[in-house]
């Protein structure tokens, strides 16, 4: 979705202002000039058979030059009437799209839910000998976003990308701001890395004006692991504070 940008719309419209005075200045010195040639030969040096049709040509002239250069500045205003009400709808547009992503990011399962369903389906995959993958996505919001509700509308459609790829059994959890973790039970290190590189595809598309760039780990037990700790060292790797895992606890 294409971004706002106020400032750009007010040099615009600044400029359109611009343009408008110099289009009514230009009319009025050309009508005025026009009226200097005609005065002449309509009140000095009228023609006796033609005198009243040619002041009321000069008279329309006249008035046909103001309700002109009249119509210039009442459509500046309507066209800037019209642009405020577009400004201000998509301002609300983009405030309720900031406040849906808000609610989709606090709905997600937190840290310690993700510890307690990643020790749960680590010992199912023991027990069962089928592998366990663990995508952790970091999403970098770009600097040139200052506004904390823009921001957390680029998250939130950060993860609606990421959550296209997911299959059903898949869980998204948010670990930190800005650090999601996918638990995905019976998937392979091959799977995982296609699904990895849908991703990247879909985020890349998403946050493609710059508003965002990501970063992707994977790991996989067996294949790369052998217990529920290491599983655990690769997202408190990631972790902007390790000391949340402390907070949580690790023992399994």
């Amino acid at each position: 979705m294409a971004r706002l940008d106020l400032k750009e719309l007010k040099h615009l419209e600044k400029r359109e202002f611009h343009l408008s005075i110099l289009a009514a200045v230009f009319v009025m010195v050309q009508a005025g000039g026009v009226a200097l040639l005609m005065y002449p030969m309509v009140f000095l040096h009228p023609d006796e058979g033609n005198k009243w049709t040619m002041r009321s040509a000069f008279v329309g002239f006249i008035v046909l030059s103001l309700l002109f250069v009249m119509y210039m500045f009442d459509r500046q205003r309507t066209v800037r009437k019209l642009k405020q009400h577009l400004v201000e709808e998509m301002e609300r547009n983009a405030e309720l799209r900031s406040q849906a992503n808000s609610d989709f990011l606090h709905g997600l399962a937190d840290l310690s839910h993700f510890h307690d369903q990643l020790t749960m389906q680590f010992r199912r995959a023991a027990n069962t000998e089928k592998p366990l993958s663990l995508i952790a996505v970091k999403v970098k919001v770009s600097e040139e976003l200052s506004d904390p509700k823009e921001k957390t509308a680029v998250l939130g459609e950060a993860v609606k990308g990421l959550m296209r790829n997911l299959r059903s059994t898949d869980t998204v959890y948010s670990l930190a701001h800005g650090l999601f973790g996918v638990v995905m039970p019976e998937t392979t290190l091959a799977n995982a890395n296609l699904i990895e590189l849908q991703i990247e595809q879909t985020l890349r598309s998403v946050g493609a004006a710059g508003r965002f760039g990501i970063e992707i780990t994977v790991c996989n037990y067996p294949e790369q692991v052998q217990s529920a700790h290491e599983l655990e060292d690769v997202i408190a790797s990631l972790m902007p504070e390790k000391q949340f895992w402390e907070e949580v606890g690790t023992a399994i």
